[in-house]
């Protein structure tokens, strides 16, 4: 024991494991030959160059290992799946993908990692260092490589070729991802429903739907999330944000699926057809009640008056017509509304918003069913007819 007081046990022996310490720039090493070879940097420099690209290294063993990136050999290669390598190391660390071992753990919050440089990435979530500075805009980053790839959001560069369909990326892995749409490879799987997925973050947000863990907490009402997006979306109910805006009548909404369904009410579009009747929707939802017209599908009854509804949505709006309860308030008048449609349609007498325009004549309405009854006033039509009068001049006759 060394008596040593510190307020990172865990650290303070990890730094034990790594005895022989840099004198210029303190970086730690568990072998001496590791330091020895360090050192180079600070001293002799470069002395082994590449004969093919110039480029220079402090150890021999580097320049050999280099020089298999030109003449495409890829000597080191897995038992399991026959994908090669370059380098032992790449090697070693696809391996894990297979056993799904992580051996390096962060020593402040235990977290596991498969690769020693995605652990010391995350470590500095915990210190808060950002050392690698972009010169163009100041932004910092914890990592060089995400350094690199901001730097190319500014000279546009994309020198990464999809040979399948001639486009190009700023990075390999995107390139990478952008492969696996046309070879359909999906090599992360998961171990509790055998559903495998292209990408590796994928996969860990899926993993959440097992464990239900949601990591992403709401500072404002302490509301937990499954997914960051969700959060940030989310936040909007705070803040009030709607950063997607109507190119035609410029309303504001906080979320994209709400804006591509404002969007069917000037462009009138039913995109959802029943492969039945032929009728189309303008939402999947509005399909899916519309197909149980076709199954006979009548499982949800009001305990009140024995009526069946389709969807059990439709069920609690009419439960609404027994219990009086009208949730829905308007925050202008506070009056109050059993659907949330007839609030909506409320709002638009405060906001004087006219989405429903004739084609005849351009007069605008904020109710659709306001159009219809006055398109009958350029079409004549009289939908409504009186029964007595009718039979009245039935008998006159």
């Amino acid at each position: 024991m060394c008596d040593k007081i510190t307020d990172n046990l865990k650290m303070h022996l990890t730094d034990r494991k790594r005895p022989y310490i840099c004198e210029v720039c303190d970086k730690r090493f568990t072998e001496y030959s590791n330091l020895k070879i360090h050192r180079r940097k600070h001293t002799e420099g470069k002395p082994y160059v590449c004969e093919v690209c110039q480029k220079r290294f402090s150890d021999a063993n580097n320049l050999k290992t280099h020089l298999l990136t030109h003449t495409g050999e890829k000597p080191h290669i897995c038992e399991m799946c026959n994908k090669s390598f370059i380098h032992t190391g790449d090697l070693k660390r696809h391996l894990r993908t297979h056993t799904g071992e992580r051996p390096y753990v962060c020593e402040v919050c235990d977290k596991r990692f498969s690769d020693a440089s995605n652990l010391k990435r995350h470590f500095r979530t915990h210190t808060g260092e950002k050392s690698y500075v972009c010169k163009v805009c100041d932004k910092s980053f914890a990592c060089r490589s995400t350094l690199e790839r901001h730097q190319k959001t500014h000279t546009g560069e994309k020198p990464f070729n999809c040979e399948t369909c001639d486009k190009t990326f700023a990075h390999t892995g995107e390139l990478k991802r952008h492969v696996r749409t046309h070879t359909g490879e999906k090599p992360y799987c998961c171990e509790l429903c055998d559903k495998s997925f292209a990408r590796k973050n994928t996969l860990d947000v899926h993993l959440r739907t097992h464990t239900d863990e949601k990591p992403y907490v709401c500072e404002v009402c302490d509301k937990r999330l499954a997914f960051a997006s969700n959060l940030k979306t989310h936040l909007r109910t705070h803040t009030g944000e709607k950063p997607y805006s109507c190119e035609v009548c410029d309303k504001g909404f906080a979320h994209t699926g709400d804006l591509k369904r404002h969007m069917i009410t000037h462009t009138r579009e039913k995109p959802y057809g029943c492969k039945r009747c032929d009728k189309s929707f303008t939402n999947q939802s509005a399909l899916d009640r519309h197909l149980r017209i076709h199954t006979a599908e009548k499982s949800y009854v009001c305990e009140v008056c024995d009526k069946i509804f389709l969807d059990p949505s439709d069920l609690k709006k009419h439960l609404r017509t027994h219990n009086k309860e009208k949730p829905y308030v308007c925050k202008v008048c506070d009056k109050k509304f059993s659907v949330a449609r007839y609030l909506k349609t409320h709002l638009r007498i405060h906001t004087r918003e006219k989405l429903y325009v004739c084609e005849v004549c351009d007069k605008k309405f904020s109710v659709g069913r306001y159009l219809k009854m006055h398109q009958r006033t350029h079409s004549g039509e009289i939908p409504f007819v009186c029964e007595v009068v009718m039979s009245v001049g039935t008998n006159n006759h």
